[in-house]
């Protein structure tokens, strides 16, 4: 996979409000700089009288006050960065919560039972529900009526905290079986296309799944994945590199 690939794709999938961008990949990380601050060399001058003892301390004082600020300044950005994780958590946590109980009154209204599940994956909330009988029904055909569920659940995370939600919605583990059989097919084909040389192209996928086949070829020496095609009928290549 190409770097100019992954940054189109990883964009897509920022941009795809119905599909995850899964993955998977976790938070932004925040990254800060302190810059150093040097002080001139002073010198005692040569001209003072001996024994006057009076002695030029500027530069040490100056140095010092420079390491000083840079220690705080440094102690400043770590506490920055950790306070700002721990608001991410604590914002995905929260739109777990209120995803939660927003399903939770739909499966009711719906007379479904499951479990639902909260959890925190990177940068996104991800809620699952399990254990109950025909929660495939919300499932539905390749995953349409989990992909409404999903929009329907953000929008109302969107309305409790006025933010858009890049929340993940899996039901019955489809989007986790579907991640595992992408997976493994981007494996298969390109111990192929290594094998023989000639070039694959699989059936077009949302940017969601187009990730999870680059990310599974990337792992296989001697091929390369690219993304062809426009949208809905975008799809991914798998070729023997150079």
């Amino acid at each position: 996979m190409t770097a100019e690939t992954a940054a189109q794709d990883e964009q897509e999938i920022r941009d795809d409000a119905a599909e995850p961008a899964e993955e998977a990949t976790g938070g932004d990380a925040v990254e800060t700089a302190t810059g150093e601050t040097a002080s001139d060399e002073t010198a005692t001058d040569a001209t003072e009288p001996s024994g006057s003892g009076t002695t030029d301390r500027g530069a040490d004082d100056d140095d010092a006050d420079a390491d000083d600020n840079s220690d705080a300044d440094d102690d400043s950005d770590d506490n920055s960065d950790d306070e700002e994780e721990v608001d991410d958590e604590e914002r995905l946590v929260e739109e777990g919560e209120i995803a939660g109980d927003y399903l939770e009154q739909l499966l009711d209204v719906l007379d479904f039972d499951g479990d639902i599940d909260l959890d925190v994956d990177g940068d996104r909330a991800i809620v699952s529900i399990d254990g109950g009988d025909d929660l495939t029904k919300l499932v539905g055909r390749k995953g349409e009526v989990l992909d409404a569920l999903q929009e329907l659940t953000r929008l109302a995370v969107q309305q409790a905290t006025g933010d858009r939600s890049r929340l993940m919605l899996d039901i019955a583990r489809w989007r986790a079986d579907r991640r595992d059989r992408l997976a493994r097919i981007g494996t298969e084909v390109a111990e192929r296309v290594r094998e023989s040389g000639v070039r694959e192209e699989l059936d077009p996928m949302t940017p969601f799944e187009r990730k999870i086949v680059h990310d599974a070829v990337a792992a296989v020496d001697g091929v390369v994945s690219e993304s062809e095609g426009a949208e809905p009928k975008r799809r991914v290549v798998v070729l023997r590199s150079s």
